[in-house]
């Protein structure tokens, strides 16, 4: 018994993700939905407790996220909307700080819910509420494994496409291709497996292994290194039609970019403001501060 005590402790402790739930239901009135407290706990143990992958995690290095879902609707079936901002971090090395790695809004997920419900994971079977929970987890992990290697993330980005793949099948609603300006998740998933977002996806590994996390060791050539990336995100926008991806990217990190490089050499801080008011001119108040 000791043994196997041990055991389930050790493979809770090596799963990859350890993320925070919260679900603000303040617009769902009525007793009879009262149980939609437990979702909160329900989708934080499905998240934390799966293996997502074939890797051995170390407690240090699962992937911190959360997951902020506000219900905004229900009927009498048990049938709930909601609109979901997902976040994700990754340490930084050689310091005691994360860098955001994206946040993403999706505000049209539809699923059932209904009391003493169990989520089980089944990556063949599509479930509009574990098979939506699955695709942002596995948008999370490639986002993390391309940080760390090049193009790492792509097994799992071509399992969230099957996911996505699924739902197209199934003909649920908030999977389709064409809803607003691809700021969705057929535009996210398209687009992380599009070769033409490849440079892209090299140049988020550049920025974060050989800039970001050389920082502390070397910051000349690590800021040179992100300059670098930024340029090859410059010029992959410039070729590419969907915008999608270059604003995640800098919303999370227009600031993070400015901190690492204020203390850059003129001509250095010069061509990042040039390149970055270029690729992101929806925070050019903040690049300002570069040449000021």
């Amino acid at each position: 018994m000791l043994f196997m005590l041990t055991f389930t402790y050790q493979q809770v402790n090596a799963q990859e993700l350890n993320c925070s739930v919260n679900v603000n239901d303040r617009q769902i009135s009525g007793s009879s939905y009262d149980y939609v407290q437990e979702l909160a706990p329900a989708i934080e143990q499905y998240l934390n407790e799966n293996r997502w992958t074939s890797d051995r995690y170390q407690e240090h290095e699962r992937i911190n996220c959360t997951l902020q879902i506000v219900l905004t609707g229900v009927d009498d079936n048990a049938n709930f909307s909601a609109e979901v901002v997902w976040s994700a971090n990754r340490p930084i090395y050689n310091t005691n700080r994360q860098t955001t790695l994206f946040v993403v809004s999706d505000n049209n997920w539809q699923f059932d819910y209904s009391r003493n419900r169990n989520l089980v994971f089944d990556d063949l079977q599509f479930d509009e509420l574990t098979s939506f929970i699955d695709f942002y987890a596995l948008i999370i992990l490639g986002y993390d494994y391309d940080s760390f290697s090049e193009l790492g993330g792509s097994a799992y980005f071509n399992r969230a496409q099957e996911i996505w793949e699924l739902a197209q099948n199934a003909g649920a609603p908030g999977w389709g291709r064409s809803i607003g300006a691809q700021r969705n998740r057929f535009g996210l998933i398209s687009d992380l497996t599009n070769p033409s977002y490849r440079e892209f996806r090299e140049a988020y590994y550049r920025y974060h292994r050989l800039g970001l996390d050389q920082f502390t060791m070397d910051p000349q050539n690590a800021r040179s290194e992100v300059v670098e990336a930024l340029e090859q995100i410059r010029d992959t926008k410039r070729v590419t039609s969907n915008n999608y991806l270059f604003d995640i990217f800098f919303g999370s990190k227009n600031r993070e970019i400015v901190a690492m490089l204020e203390d850059a050499s003129s001509a250095l801080r010069t061509s990042a403001y040039n390149t970055l008011i270029d690729a992101d001119p929806a925070n050019t108040s903040e690049y300002r501060r570069l040449i000021e």
